[in-house]
């Protein structure tokens, strides 16, 4: 592989109303829980459970055969706590860590519970990204395989409303679960084009930054103020800050609430997490060297803006370096078709913005490069968990050029109490971030 890619990047930037309806809440973490009291426990209440299998889980034959098919077994700890109450109606507000199956317990909690009635949407799942929301359609797809009545639709911004109306329209074609992010889907409710009267589960994926933005909040309140009082709503995110709790709880009525009671088990166990300290001028040799010397099955290559993604894509495929670059301003098809190629293994290296940050599952990936640091230590958290999902191994490996950069770094090993070490100069060990 060639090494020349010397030159150095350019410097770009890339740049309330809602019913209180809060009622006492049981708190549950991953490793604890309080029972609801009493036959009068409702919403909130705990069930002990020691499932060691989704066979515990009693769902239908028609789901257990697609989990089969899938190759899981055995849940993991958050799935264990949840979906014994999920799969009954119990609002949900989950904090856990990336890569421990927070899709899953919704995906399988609402599929077990549709009803599928022609016309009507039973189940809206909101999330921020189209790449995250064409994903969850995915695996709703995956899991309801043996399930052929059921329609499962996304819908998103950057594609003609017309297409997404007459879908809605036609009675062959109308879903009963919808994924959605929150512009397009509230501009459908706008136009009168999407009935939210039937809906039975209200889902929020990544909640924290749906809720975050005033702008998408309010989308976010019109879609539920459209839907009926009684339903199920649900929200999930690999970190929850408190000053966002009160925000969520008040769309949820006594929720289940799992939170990671300790920060530090945010971190990833099996990842590898390194740093090199280098100038900005230095990145893009480091960078091949990286992609040289290491083995790897896929690598994502986080960068700050979109204008970087795509001079780095550009350095990388004039290189020697076949890769594929995925960022916001990629027009909305391209973008959706460049996704796929990478999870179908077309290529192996990607170059993208934090827009690949959150909730992207390919499990291929085993190596997260962060050419330029995030700005907060939550980033961080979501951007290396794309390697290593689920329990697998993977290797993170970060560049630090600045002093905002040493900054980052301090305050990621602070909150969650993780040791990231210098990169060894005769590289790393194969066998530790390698999944045999």
């Amino acid at each position: 592989m060639s090494h020349q890619i010397e030159e150095e990047l350019l410097e770009y930037d890339e740049q309330e109303d809602v019913q209180q309806v809060v009622a006492p809440t049981a708190a549950v973490t991953s490793t604890e829980a309080e029972a609801g009291e009493g036959d009068d426990a409702k919403k909130g209440s705990y069930v002990g459970i020691h499932s060691t299998g989704f066979k515990d889980f009693l769902l239908k034959p028609e789901l257990a055969r697609a989990i089969v098919d899938c190759g899981f077994e055995h849940p993991s700890e958050v799935q264990q706590v949840c979906i014994p109450q999920s799969i009954h109606g119990t609002d949900v507000l989950c904090q856990a860590k990336s890569g421990l199956g927070k899709t899953a317990v919704f995906v399988l909690s609402t599929l077990q519970q549709l009803e599928p009635v022609a016309g009507e949407i039973s189940t809206v799942v909101i999330c921020h990204t189209r790449e995250l929301a064409y994903q969850i359609r995915n695996e709703y797809q995956r899991f309801s395989k043996y399930m052929p009545e059921v329609r499962t639709a996304v819908f998103y911004g950057g594609t003609p409303i017309k297409n997404d109306a007459e879908l809605l329209k036609n009675p062959e074609t109308a879903p009963h679960i919808v994924v959605a992010t929150p512009g397009r889907l509230n501009a459908l409710l706008r136009d009168k084009s999407i009935r939210l009267n039937n809906v039975k589960n209200f889902v929020i994926d990544e909640c924290d930054k749906v809720l975050e933005g005033i702008a998408m909040r309010r989308d976010v309140q019109e879609i539920f103020r459209a839907t009926p009082h009684e339903k199920q709503v649900m929200f999930f995110s690999a970190t929850l800050s408190k000053e966002i709790r009160p925000i969520c709880k008040k769309f949820l009525q006594s929720p289940l609430e799992i939170y990671v009671d300790d920060e530090a088990k945010l971190t990833l166990h099996g990842l590898q997490q390194y740093y090199i300290k280098l100038a900005e001028k230095e990145k893009n040799r480091k960078l091949a060297e990286l992609l040289d010397s290491l083995d790897f099955n896929q690598v994502i290559i986080f960068v700050r803006s979109t204008a970087r993604a795509n001079q780095l894509n550009e350095i990388l495929n004039s290189s020697g370096f076949p890769s594929i670059c995925i960022h916001s301003g990629i027009e909305q098809e391209e973008r959706i078709a460049r996704y796929k190629a990478f999870k179908d293994f077309q290529k192996r290296i990607c170059v993208t913005t934090d827009v690949f940050g959150r909730g992207i599952d390919i499990e291929r990936i085993n190596l997260a490069i962060n050419y330029d640091l995030p700005s907060e230590a939550d980033q961080y958290l979501h951007r290396v968990g794309r390697a290593g999902r689920f329990g697998t191994k993977g290797l993170a490996v970060s560049f630090v050029s600045s002093e905002a950069d040493e900054k980052v770094l301090a305050d990621i090993q602070s909150r969650f109490d993780v040791k990231i070490a210098e990169f060894p100069e005769g590289g790393v060990d194969p066998s530790t971030y390698m999944n045999v």
